[in-house]
């Protein structure tokens, strides 16, 4: 027995608000041939705002309504997945809408659903704008809360990865004082969990972990605060004693420093400013937000809506390239290989 070629992939790629940048970066991602080598493409989104973006940027593709078990997926049309039909082309770029805070939430509602039901194989958010969304009625922080509640996750963790850095966060989105709240050995041990298993489907055989301290230089032993050793330090032990490379608590002041050269595979954060600051740093273009703790993978740029910037052909799609290479990666990691007969 052989092993045939691999199936690419399945992946629907949310258009983001029309009245941002979303639309024109999944254009110009989708109008490349090492989309189409990575995976199967679908976006989900509103084709009359494509062929809006389309018609302004002068792109040479043209956008075709499809379901993924009958998609071309093939070069030089963008193979879309529209169940509402609105007329999405005039509404107005570059502020925060209704509109566009409903069609972007709808189309992550939407193509979770896919995902969940196995027609596809993995999501890729674009931006969305929080205001915008929550103006619509959508009552969530961001992206992992909303796709938290959906597949019924409450254990959801956002991981960012740049380049040289894969950092998973404690805690995101809260004050500093909760987010303090937050560190306890339960939390952290599952953050450990996640990004190890996460690491894996990166192709990181035996990954290596650094577990941020909270305080001033974890702590110095109890001097500056006694979480690290109270509440970090056991999760550290016991996930040793399961078996995993993990090292710490170590101070955020130099941790990161150590895992963009090499010494680290990933690193666990212990609130949202501690690792955004640095994964921006290493890769602010190229960075990729993955939620971790889903029943489903996926992968979104590592960027908003860039308001100020859309509809001008100005913006880079840099991190939702990254963003499809990442999802197609961990989505091939799940599938076992294809057989066929034969020597």
């Amino acid at each position: 027995m052989t092993q045939a070629a691999p199936v690419r992939p399945i992946l629907a790629v949310t258009m983001g608000d029309p009245s941002g940048i979303g639309p024109e970066i999944l254009v110009k991602s989708l109008s490349k041939a090492q989309a189409y080598a990575l995976c199967r493409p679908l976006a989900v989104g509103s084709i009359s705002a494509l062929r809006r973006i389309i018609g302004i940027l002068g792109a040479g593709v043209g956008v075709r309504e499809a379901e993924p078990e009958s998609a071309a997926y093939t070069l030089g049309a963008i193979d879309v997945f529209d169940p509402w039909h609105e007329n999405l082309s005039r509404v107005p770029f570059k502020q925060i809408s209704v509109e566009g805070g409903r069609s972007s939430a709808e189309a992550v509602i939407a193509a979770t659903r896919l995902a969940m039901d196995r027609r596809v194989d993995a999501i890729v958010t674009g931006p969305i704008h929080k205001e915008a969304i929550n103006l619509a009625g959508y009552h969530y922080a961001g992206h992992t809360e909303l796709l938290a509640d959906l597949t019924k996750s409450p254990g959801a963790r956002m991981l960012l990865v740049a380049p040289t850095l894969r950092v998973i966060h404690n805690s995101t989105h809260v004050s500093l004082r909760e987010a303090i709240e937050r560190v306890t050995t339960e939390r952290v041990l599952h953050c450990i969990r996640l990004l190890h298993d996460a690491l894996v489907l990166m192709g990181f055989e035996r990954p290596r972990i650094a577990v941020n301290g909270l305080n001033p230089h974890a702590g110095e032993h109890g001097l500056f605060g006694t979480e690290d050793r109270e509440q970090i330090l056991p999760a550290i032990e016991a996930a040793r004693a399961a078996g995993l490379d993990v090292s710490g608590p170590e101070p955020a002041d130099t941790v990161y420093n150590k895992a963009v050269n090499g010494r680290f595979d990933g690193i666990v954060a212990m609130y949202h400013d501690q690792g955004h600051v640095a994964v921006k740093l290493a890769g602010f273009f190229d960075g990729v937000n993955v939620s971790l703790g889903l029943p489903i993978i996926r992968t979104s740029v590592d960027h908003g809506t860039a308001y100020g910037r859309a509809g001008e052909g100005r913006a880079r799609e840099d991190s939702l390239d990254a963003a499809i290479a990442l999802a197609a990666k961990m989505a091939a990691a799940l599938r076992p290989a294809p057989v066929t007969a034969g020597a």
